[in-house]
């Protein structure tokens, strides 16, 4: 199989595909890539390092999609909202692309995508199995984005996070206070206590305890009925807004006595839950900040504005978009390893497409095949998913 590389079109997206280093390992399994120049300049990665593992540099976008057999990219079709579609019209039958394609956002166009004949897979549908972790980019870019979130909201503080005892008196820590215990929750919560604040968390699951006070957290127990909060994976599933009223009532408390307030909430195909209301930062002490990780899919935040950081009364509320992307080098890493450990699964011993229906990864990422939607939750009308989790 011959796999290229095109550099990324979504605006301000700055990561790639596939690193140098995957390169070789790729060729191993018989998989040739082709890299459109320039494709991981952005990233940090030269075309020369390219070169050196065994990439091939082609020099325009029609040359690199006409000679591969698969594409594989970050962001492809509907993550891809303003060029995914002319992507689409270099493409031809039988050819596969491996990618996040933002499916759930719009299955209605999932027809789109299955007209043009091509074997697709939605990296952000990995199942969510112990034989998959090391395949699962939105947890690699989750990380990330926690890790991040702390940075925004300490550069933006008039404070400092850590406790330090001076000549000039004792500077208490900052008190940081995170919505949600998943992979980014979890990385903001170590990061957080890294710098020195002190740190609360909230997460619906009860299980997750553990986890939290792990990475030096101190978990919030609030008094709401959480017997079926998780699905079977052990993610948060969507509660009813009854549940979410009572959950925004009780953790007002944390949020005004909180200098840094995180939430990391968003259920794929969805609007993020409302979890900050803006009668619960009333009480807030100026100079506060809020991080909202859920911007892009409305916010988990009343007030928060998708790219922007807006102020009230005295506390800014930041809604980063496209987190990772802020940090492209080990972002592509990350990224870059999860593709080609999936890309060795999908592919035999020589190298070529094996798409084994059989196999739970592979039925479970398949989009679409021989002009089809086959993935459930995309098909129109879609099959409710019972088990559709909050990525938290």
């Amino acid at each position: 199989m011959i796999a290229g590389v095109p550099k990324e079109r979504f605006a301000g997206e700055r990561r790639v595909a596939l690193i140098p280093t995957d390169i070789s390992r790729l060729t191993k399994q018989g998989i040739e890539v082709l890299l459109e120049r320039g494709a991981g300049s952005s990233a940090g990665y030269s075309d020369e390092e390219y070169a050196n593992k065994g990439a091939t540099l082609v020099e325009t976008r029609q040359e690199l999609f006409a000679r591969s057999d698969a594409i594989v990219q970050v962001r492809a079709f509907l993550a891809n909202p303003q060029n995914g579609s002319e992507d689409l019209q270099l493409m031809r039958e039988g050819q596969g692309l491996f990618a996040m394609l933002d499916p759930l956002s719009d299955p209605g166009r999932c027809q789109e995508l299955a007209s043009t004949g091509i074997t697709s897979f939605a990296m952000e549908l990995i199942p969510r199995i112990a034989r998959a972790q090391s395949m699962d980019v939105l947890s690699s870019m989750a990380n990330i984005a926690g890790y991040r979130a702390v940075l925004l909201a300490a550069s933006s503080l008039p404070k400092l996070f850590p406790m330090m005892m001076t000549a000039a008196g004792t500077i208490s820590p900052a008190k940081v206070f995170v919505i949600g215990a998943g992979v980014a929750g979890l990385q903001a919560i170590a990061t957080a206590r890294r710098l020195g604040a002190v740190v609360d968390a909230y997460d619906v699951r009860p299980e997750v305890k553990e986890q939290v006070q792990s990475v030096g957290g101190q978990f919030v127990v609030l008094d709401l009925e959480t017997e079926s909060a998780g699905d079977k994976g052990g993610y948060a599933k969507a509660q009813s807004e009854e549940f979410y009223q009572r959950q925004q009532e009780m953790m007002a408390t944390y949020v005004r006595a909180a200098d840094v307030v995180i939430t990391t909430a968003a259920i794929p195909g969805r609007q993020a839950p409302r979890l900050v209301t803006k009668a619960m930062m009333q009480g807030m002490k100026p100079g506060s900040v809020l991080v909202d990780l859920a911007a892009e899919s409305g916010g988990n935040c009343e007030l928060t504005r998708a790219g922007e950081t807006v102020e009230h009364d005295g506390v800014a509320i930041i809604g980063p978009t496209n987190v990772p992307s802020s940090l492209p080098y080990h972002a592509s890493q990350m990224y870059s390893r999860n593709m080609a450990t999936f890309l060795a699964h999908i592919t035999n011993e020589e190298g070529e497409l094996n798409v084994d229906l059989n196999d739970e990864i592979t039925s479970g990422t398949l989009l679409t095949q021989n002009g089809e939607v086959l993935h459930p939750r995309c098909r129109v009308p879609a099959v409710e998913d019972p088990h559709r989790e909050a990525k938290l």
